[in-house]
């Protein structure tokens, strides 16, 4: 019996039949190296053969009466594979844009909660190539939900599902398996009821935390009416922004990471994520200008970030945190660009710090925070008031070396991450064999002709490496090297910190 932390029950709160909270994934197999096409009852066999790599693939949900607590995974004693599987056969639609379609139509529906929180559809009859005569090649689109993983960890999931030999591995027959006693609900009530009389000592620790941040907040905001140059942290309208509805699109487009690579070259001191981030950048300006959307204001991203180790592992759920990072989709030059998101990358480190998406969730407890994620769609906070951010964008290291399934090479894969209320686009950049896949998941009646967005990463990609050439022999401008001046401002922050640090250190004391 494992609980869920704050953040994981999160994403249970948010779901709605609108916003299904799980991540996605399209992966094409290329079969043309097996003798005879993988059969979905071997596919069926050799899944069941690797459950135990995954071992929440059989634990579902323990709910706590009232949502006095957050819920508790424990072992499906009546776990059936046969639940979680799917068999679809294109036939006649047997294209790339078919299998999206249908993608898009899968992953529109929420996961069943009387049951581990996934599920795969094996799509037979689909082509990789044009060519009649190829046949054999198969695609699996894969539900997991957010509660379970974060993006990082279903990359490794699929990893741990895989092979990384091109000849098919031996089936073995499964392990034995036997679920663990579920909890009774005295047991777990009476769990609860331990957990609210340590809870008031933890909520203390994390409100102190909280309280310099909030204070920093404070400091921040009475400064921005001083007649000095500061980043305004505050995210504009913006027409991705608004209600959403359950229709779903999956727009996607690779390109080379050696491109990506040369641009970093080119352009010096920035990282290669920021060259990713300024092609999502571009892409989305670019659309924006197409739409007759003004771009005076810089849109701002929630770019998660993992925190996990080699020396603090979970078996599953989240370990991000987060920054809100500016875009500066109102800098014209898109290699310019690059270099102010690197420098605004910099200069947010310490908002990190600040408070971890965790942290943050803590502080409230379970009931609290269902309710307020259901005030917060229901009564369109977002659309009446301005955003916390824009749009998420995640990029998610991939492996760089082939994968294979019983002897299929997997020649492609698509990401999706789940939209909310007021979030109509969020983008997952997930890298793979030397390509890079930025993933659009849109909502189609909140992103209109979203489709274009494909042929913009393009032209998008093409403008970057020209505006590169041109500013790579100018030096860059930082204002967050070890010889820059503070200013007055990072003076005044300083001394106030300070000084909050100390009157909370003497109450703690």
């Amino acid at each position: 019996m494992r609980q869920l932390s704050e953040l994981d029950a999160s994403f249970l709160y948010l779901e709605s039949e609108t916003a299904p909270m799980h991540i996605g994934g399209i992966y094409l197999f290329d079969a043309s190296d097996r003798d005879t096409p993988l059969a979905f009852s071997t596919f069926v066999a050799y899944l069941n053969s690797r459950l135990h790599v995954v071992p929440l693939f059989r634990q579902r949900l323990k709910e706590i009466p009232f949502r006095l607590g957050r819920p508790y995974w424990i072992d499906d004693a009546d776990f059936s594979i046969e639940r979680h599987l799917a068999y679809v056969n294109l036939g006649e639609n047997s294209d790339q844009a078919s299998l999206m379609r249908l993608a898009s139509r899968i992953l529109e529906q929420p996961l069943k909660r009387d049951r581990p929180l996934w599920h795969i559809t094996f799509v037979d009859g689909f082509r990789n190539s044009d060519e009649p005569e190829k046949q054999g090649d198969f695609a699996l689109i894969v539900k997991l939900h957010h509660a379970a993983i974060d993006a990082f960890s279903g990359e490794e999931i699929i990893a741990k599902l895989l092979e990384y030999s091109p000849r098919p591995r031996h089936i073995d027959p499964p392990r034995n398996w036997a679920p663990a006693p579920a909890p009774s609900d005295e047991r777990v009530i009476l769990q609860t009821g331990a957990n609210l009389i340590r809870k008031p000592l933890q909520v203390t620790s994390i409100a102190f935390s909280a309280a310099e941040a909030t204070a920093r907040g404070i400091i921040h905001k009475h400064m921005r009416r001083l007649p000095l140059p500061f980043p305004l942290f505050s995210a504009p309208h913006s027409p991705f922004n608004r209600k959403i509805t359950a229709n779903r699109q999956i727009v996607a487009g690779s390109v080379d990471l050696s491109r990506l690579k040369t641009i970093k070259a080119m352009l010096g001191s920035v990282t290669l994520n920021d060259v990713v981030l300024g092609l999502c950048t571009e892409t989305l300006r670019r659309y924006m200008l197409e739409q007759n959307i003004k771009t005076d204001r810089s849109l701002i991203a929630m770019t998660p970030i993992s925190v996990r180790s080699s020396s603090l592992r979970k078996a599953t759920g989240n370990q991000m945190s987060a920054i809100l990072l500016d875009l500066a989709t109102n800098e014209p030059n898109p290699a310019n660009r690059i270099r102010r998101i690197h420098r605004n990358a910099a200069e947010s480190e310490p908002y990190r710090e600040a408070i971890a998406a965790d942290r943050l969730t803590e502080l409230l407890p379970s009931t609290m925070l269902a309710l307020s994620a259901r005030l917060y769609s229901e009564l369109q906070i977002a659309q009446r008031y301005q955003p916390v951010f824009n749009l998420p964008i995640t990029n998610v290291p991939g492996p760089q070396v082939p994968l294979y399934l019983q002897g299929a090479k997997l020649a492609a894969q698509f990401n999706t991450a789940p939209l909310f209320d007021s979030m109509g686009l969020v983008i997952v950049a997930v890298s793979y064999q030397g390509r890079l896949t930025i993933n659009f998941t849109l909502c189609p009646d909140v992103v209109a002709q979203g489709q274009s967005l494909k042929s913009l990463l393009a032209q998008s990609l093409d403008a970057i490496e020209a505006a590169a050439a041109e500013l790579a022999e100018e030096p860059m401008e930082t204002h967050f090297d070890n010889g820059a001046q503070p200013t007055l401002v990072d003076d005044a922050l300083t001394f106030m910190e300070a000084t909050i640090r100390k009157t909370i250190s003497r109450f703690r004391n």
